[in-house]
């Protein structure tokens, strides 16, 4: 027999009191049968309001309530959480065959594809049912048990009322939606941690678009793999992480692999999971993430959901994603407040911020809600993106120019000036590359530490070349590459020619 942990009833705060006086007064209005979605944000403590309306409910009508989740791990979490309620519960699960005990409870969670076979064999007829409470309702796994539910009310709880498939939104099958507290007022009432956001410039042209709309694991797994983008992830946490608690989300195993060997070689205190792992290994490495103050843990999307580790300080995001859902669920990670920690680190390295927007930014839920084809053809393309991206050098590398009055160089503003001149465009790069040059020689004492110095501006001459390419209509991946190594060829030229001029 399973032993229930034992959680303390919580007493709720003031603005999930008042959510849950909105709740019940919808549901009042609502005849039976009707559905109902609330939305409150990844940390705001979703799994507490609806224990509290289960709690209430049976206590008020005396009908009973089942709770629908989409993974094991978040069936134990919320029957535990019920459990501190003072709600006992069944969890229906692969073991339970039949409910010959059923008239002991009022309240059964359990996972959906579990119940799905249960009800389709009719071995299990859970009968005086009043509501349905779906956890993570933006799945549209649930959507086939609705027909076992015709009578009873439906309340869908989500951080993210946007459906997983584009072809069924949620306002087809919700009435009405309650918006709860945005994630700004909960970091300003200090419910939540504030997220201090870092993007690297990234080129994601060679990323594919699958069916479902978001990027392939495929063409994921090939971009995140290559050496380059290794480097980058590994210079990005020396730069924002180093020694920190860090979890960094991949779209495919084999990227994970990479990042966990990469990581390890560097001597970094790494570990990787994913859902080939079994319980016990998944057990153990979370138990090590959660006791190495340094620890860093690469997986993919396992951890998105029904995993809380409050004391993580660093969420890298090393894939792209389109979903807006698995965006706010990442970075949901590492938003949880503790008396030591009031803010964390977001690094994306997939041009996510760009794509959504800040993490704590207003959205209009009720406008994604009812609107939802108008959101999603909006949503920010990569070559947009990239145009509009905007190098800023780090402070770290900028100390190292410190001797120069001037280290900026807008590429642009240089193009428009050859172009007026009537100047060949291979001009603009040659004045960069002087440029460069220039900044590398004042803050160097010989030719070899100005070449070293060189080197660390890799970043920022992918980002010129990239902005030169755009500028002369030609952004293919080969030339800009070509581009990338001729410059950084005749970088080294020029500052063994301005040493040799000094001599």
């Amino acid at each position: 027999m399973e032993v229930k942990k034992e959680i303390p009833k919580k007493n709720l705060y003031d603005y999930q009191l008042n959510d849950l006086k909105r709740i019940f007064a919808q549901l009042d209005k609502m005849p039976a049968g009707s559905n109902l979605l609330y939305q409150l944000p990844t940390g705001g403590g979703k799994t507490v309001v609806f224990s509290e309306i289960t709690r209430r409910y049976i206590q008020q009508t005396q009908k009973k309530v089942v709770v629908l989740t989409h993974r094991i791990e978040l069936s134990h979490q919320t029957s535990n959480m019920l459990h501190g309620f003072g709600v006992t519960n069944k969890i229906i699960n692969s073991e339970v065959k039949e409910l010959d005990d059923q008239d002991e409870f009022m309240c059964f969670v359990a996972m959906v594809e579990t119940l799905n076979n249960r009800l389709q064999e009719e071995k299990v007829n859970i009968k005086n049912i009043g509501l349905v409470i779906i956890d993570e309702a933006h799945y549209n796994s649930f959507r086939k048990l609705f027909k076992y539910f015709e009578k009873a009310t439906i309340l869908g709880v989500t951080a993210t009322p946007l459906s997983s498939n584009i072809k069924l939104p949620m306002k087809d099958h919700y009435k009405k939606l309650i918006v709860g507290k945005s994630i700004k007022s909960l970091i300003e009432d200090n419910f939540l941690a504030r997220a201090n956001l870092y993007n690297y410039d990234v080129s994601l042209k060679s990323l594919k678009l699958g069916i479902h709309g978001d990027y392939t694991v495929k063409s994921s797994d090939e971009f995140y793999s290559n050496q380059s983008m290794l480097s980058k992830l590994v210079h990005a946490y020396e730069e924002l992480a180093k020694g920190k608690k860090t979890l960094i989300f991949n779209n495919g195993i084999n990227t994970s692999y990479y990042v966990y060997e990469t990581f390890k070689k560097a001597g970094y205190n790494v570990r990787h999971l994913d859902n080939r792992n079994n319980a016990t290994e998944r057990r153990d490495i979370l138990e090590w993430f959660s006791n190495t103050p340094d620890a860093i843990l690469t997986s993919v999307s396992i951890l998105t959901t029904g995993f809380d580790e409050p004391t993580v300080e660093n969420i890298i995001l090393n894939r792209a994603t389109r979903s807006l859902t698995l965006y706010f669920q990442m970075i949901g990670r590492g938003s949880r407040v503790l008396p030591n920690k009031k803010e964390f680190n977001v690094i994306d390295l997939g041009n996510n911020i760009a794509r959504f927007g800040p993490w704590d930014e207003p959205i209009d839920w009720q406008e994604i809600f009812h609107f939802p084809d108008f959101y999603l053809e909006n949503i920010k393309n990569d070559e947009e993106i990239e145009r509009e991206f905007i190098y800023e050098m780090p402070d770290e590398l900028k100390a190292k120019f410190s001797k120069s009055k001037n280290i900026h160089f807008d590429i642009k503003a240089e193009y428009k000036k050859v172009f007026a001149e009537g100047g060949k465009s291979k001009i603009v790069l040659d004045r960069s590359i002087e440029q460069h040059a220039q900044i590398c020689v004042e803050n160097s004492e010989d030719v070899f530490d100005a070449r070293i110095l060189a080197k660390e501006l890799k970043e920022e001459i992918a980002y010129r070349v990239r902005q030169y390419s755009y500028c002369i209509m030609n952004n293919t991946k080969n030339y800009k590459e070509w581009l990338e190594e001729d410059y950084e060829r005749k970088l080294r030229s020029s500052i063994s020619k301005k040493f040799a001029q000094m001599m």
